[in-house]
C-alpha cells in the first residue's frame, strides 16, 4: 500500500520566520490520516529565514536527522559542540538522557530542511551529536545510506533507532529499485524535481508511505533529490 502525501495538502503553518509543513501528524500538528510508520514519528519541511531559528531547547529519547536542502544551518548545543551544515549534508542528535540544542540560518538565504524524528530501540543513553559533509554529486542511480541503526553500515552516521535514512541523486532517467524486507515499512520524499513511485507520481515535496510492498522502484523524470527512511 502506498498513501502519496501531497506537499499541498500537508498540515503546517507559515510563522513569518517558519514555514513548517507536517509530513506526519504529532501533537496536534498534520493531518490526523498522516499516521506515524513504525519508529519513524516525525518528518517537517521547514524553511527558517535569514537571520533567524530555533532557540536554545531540550529534546530526550529521540534521534533526529536534520537533512539540509538548501542554505546553511548553524547547530550549538550544552554538550559544546558547534557546526555548520551546507545542501545536501546530514547531522544525528542521538537526544539520549537529555540535551539542549540551538539552529540557526546564519546567511542570506532560506534555509530549507528536512527533519526527521525516529524513536530509539530503548530510552536512556549518552546524548551526541554528529554531522557529515556528503558529496553534493553523489553516484547516480544509487541510494546512499546517511544514518543508520546498524553499525555494518559503514560511513553512515549512527542513531539508536531500528531505520536507515537514505539520500540519492538521481538523473532524468534514472531507474533504481529499493528492496523491503518483511515487516518493514518506508517513507520517501523529494528535496526537488519528480519521480514515480510504484506508479505513483510526485513532484518536488510531495511524500509517500510505504507499507506492505515487497519493494519501491524510483523513476526520476527529472533531475530528483529524495531521502528515504527504511524503519521497523
Amino acid at each position: 500500500m502506498l498513501q502519496r502525501r501531497s506537499w499541498a495538502e500537508l498540515g503546517g503553518g507559515d510563522f513569518g520566520w517558519l514555514k513548517a509543513k507536517h509530513h506526519f501528524a504529532i501533537a496536534g500538528r498534520g493531518l490526523p490520516e498522516h499516521r506515524r510508520l513504525g519508529s519513524l514519528i516525525v518528518w517537517n519541511d521547514d524553511e527558517i529565514a535569514p537571520g533567524s531559528g530555533f532557540p536554545l531547547h531540550r529534546h530526550e529519547n529521540v534521534e533526529i536527522i536534520t537533512y539540509v536542502r538548501q542554505g546553511v544551518v548553524a547547530h550549538e548545543d550544552d554538550l559544546g559542540n558547534v557546526g555548520y551544515l551546507k545542501a545536501g549534508d546530514v547531522q544525528v542528535i542521538s537526544a539520549g538522557t537529555g540535551i539542549r540544542h540551538a539552529e540557526h540560518n546564519p546567511g542570506r538565504e532560506p534555509l530549507k530542511i528536512f527533519q526527521i524524528w525516529i524513536r530509539p530501540r530503548k530510552a536512556g543513553g549518552e546524548p551526541r551529536w554528529q554531522s557529515r559533509q556528503f558529496p553534493s554529486a553523489r553516484d547516480s542511480d544509487s541510494l546512499v545510506v546517511l544514518a543508520s541503526g546498524f553499525e555494518k553500515d559503514e560511513g553512515a552516521l549512527l542513531i539508536r533507532g531500528d531505520a536507515r535514512v537514505f539520500g540519492s541523486v538521481l538523473a532524468a532517467g534514472d531507474n533504481l529499485i529499493h528492496s523491503l524486507a518483511a515487516g518493514r515499512q518506508a517513507y520517501l520524499a523529494l528535496a526537488a524535481g519528480a519521480a514515480t513511485v510504484n506508479g505513483k507520481h510526485l513532484s518536488r515535496g510531495d511524500g509517500v508511505a510505504v507499507v506492505d510492498e515487497p519493494h519501491l522502484q524510483i523513476i526520476a523524470s527529472q533531475p530528483t533529490e529524495l531521502v528515504l527512511v527504511d524503519t521497523a
